[in-house]
């Protein structure tokens, strides 16, 4: 079993940042992609950015220059740096990872930018 949780969601006002977590844990023998994505309210849950093992980082260009997705090996874990936030921004946020063949989702994680 692999748990996958995400932390940091929050209010914000426009302009402002946040810092969202995602950490695998349980029998994680090898993490491959790790992703964060983001669904609005009525909208299809789209790709916001993922790190392969590698390293490869791909952005949505929605976010290119505002967020920074980062990864901790050591930890299983990677975060997602936003800054400049805009109210379209606002959405629950999710973390998958693949191992190998299978992928794990988080519950997601509340981003509410609003003034």
């Amino acid at each position: 079993q692999v748990q996958v949780v995400e932390s940091g969601g929050g209010l914000v006002q426009p302009g402002g940042s946040l810092r969202l977590s995602c950490a695998a844990s349980g029998s994680v023998s090898r993490l491959d992609g790790m992703a964060w994505h983001r669904q609005a309210p009525g909208k299809q849950r789209e790709l916001v950015a993922l790190i392969t093992s590698g390293g490869r980082i791909i952005y949505a260009d929605s976010v290119k220059g505002r967020f920074t997705i980062s990864r901790d090996n050591a930890k299983n874990t990677i975060y997602l740096e936003m800054n400049s936030l805009k109210p379209e921004d606002t959405a629950v946020y999710y973390c998958n990872v693949v191992i190998g063949l299978s992928t794990y989702w988080g519950q997601g994680t509340q981003v509410t930018v609003s003034s």
